[in-house]
């Protein structure tokens, strides 16, 4: 069985979804650029309408109707959820700030219990909205909403979490799936003729295979661009960052240029094709892993879009929404991109992540483990050690000004 060529409807839809895609891209680039917190602000977003767009499709409205707080419930679970994970991940990684501040410091000790709190007053609620001869309906639209707040939500965390290991971790594997997505329908465009999987009809092995050599390409040349630049490679450590901010850090080894030597038949091959002797090559152990995540991202995500397609198939719909001529909905441009990021992030932290005691970690300890009193003395112990150690001018310990608050951005 093969696809038939291009018809004048789908070049239409073609020059249509190029411009887009340009927009998105173009939009992409800048929120980057803006500063971390933006970057943030984008995922939330995404996440807010991805998770709309895929509760919409099972939603009853003359059943919804019927019963009141319906729809504020499924709010109340997106709210309570976000508050747990985000406030999780801001303890983790902002812990130094949070433990300073005197109204952050109760709400990060009991975070869990609050979280809890607000869930069970969602449950509550949902149980004293049941109604005889809708329970099917109901308790179908609460598994529905909870499988949604996992695919979706939850996973969605995981790439504020690459974000905040350094914008490299965000950017280099979003950039992959977007890459894969765009050179699969240019190949299938041109070239498919032989359909890949029945649940995505459009998809050919064509595309597929064309994608996943491109992706790798890209994805070590895009990797060693990319990691030239401190602002992106560098762990986050405040929300007030920009591309200009002049960003330092100490390099984690991952980005720092290493030798290495080519086979023989390797060097063969280049003078072949280029005609130069070229026995060594300089890269960065980052590119390396770049084409590990190239793999993935070419092979195992779009397992992610197949999932979304048999999603569509099941409640007959062409696509999640229209957000975006020529694409559809944000689902549909973000249904790998979940699977990918869960993958980037586990992938960082059992090859890459270096295991390090910060300053946060220890005044989490304090902040939740000594009592005032024993916080004073330890305090005082610190005092008296580094004085004597000469690392503490006690004169400039007390002109010092207070820490700014984590979310606090200059004026002007």
């Amino acid at each position: 069985m093969t696809l038939p060529p291009p018809s004048p409807n789908r070049w239409k839809n073609w020059w249509v979804r190029t411009f887009w895609t340009f927009v998105m891209i173009g939009g992409f680039v800048g929120i980057i650029l803006a500063g971390h917190i933006w970057v943030v602000l984008l995922v939330v977003v995404i996440q807010i309408l991805v998770y709309w767009e895929v509760i919409a499709i099972a939603h009853v409205p003359s059943k919804a109707k019927k019963m009141p707080w319906f729809r504020t419930l499924q709010v109340w679970f997106l709210l309570s959820t976000n508050y747990f994970l985000y406030g999780q991940t801001i303890i983790q990684y902002f812990k130094q700030s949070v433990f300073v501040d005197a109204f952050l410091t109760p709400l990060a000790t009991h975070h869990q219990f609050i979280s809890f709190s607000l869930y069970v007053v969602g449950f509550v609620a949902f149980v004293s909205n049941l109604q005889k001869g809708h329970y099917k309906f109901q308790f179908s639209q609460f598994a529905w909403t909870h499988m949604t707040l996992i695919l979706v939500i939850c996973q969605s965390q995981f790439i504020v979490k690459n974000i905040f290991e350094g914008l490299v971790w965000f950017l280099l594997p979003t950039s992959l799936v977007i890459c894969n997505d765009i050179t699969a329908y240019i190949f299938g465009f041109f070239f498919g003729r032989t359909p890949l999987i029945k649940l995505s009809p459009k998809k050919t092995w064509e595309g597929f295979l064309g994608a996943l050599v491109s992706t790798i390409i890209f994805g070590f040349f895009f990797a060693g661009f990319i990691n030239q630049y401190p602002y992106l490679t560098c762990p986050v450590r405040t929300m007030r960052t920009n591309s200009m901010s002049g960003v330092t850090c100490n390099l984690n080894p991952v980005f720092v240029p290493i030798e290495i030597q080519l086979f023989p038949a390797m060097r063969a091959l280049v003078w072949h094709i280029t005609r130069l002797e070229v026995a060594s090559i300089t890269v960065t152990p980052f590119q390396l892993h770049a084409i590990i995540m190239a793999l993935f991202a070419s092979i195992i995500a779009p397992f992610g879009g197949f999932f979304a397609s048999g999603a569509k198939r099941a409640f007959k719909l062409k696509d999640f929404g229209d957000y975006i001529p020529g694409h559809g909905g944000i689902t549909d441009r973000m249904d790998c991109q979940f699977l990918m990021s869960f993958f980037a992030f586990l992938y960082y932290q059992s090859f890459i992540a270096r295991a390090e005691l910060s300053v946060g970690q220890v005044l989490q300890t304090v902040v939740a483990g000594l009592a005032p009193k024993d916080q004073l003395e330890l305090f005082y112990d610190l005092r008296d050690y580094l004085t004597q150690q000469g690392l503490l001018d006690l004169n400039e310990m007390i002109s010092r000004p207070a820490r700014r608050p984590l979310f606090d951005f200059p004026q002007g």
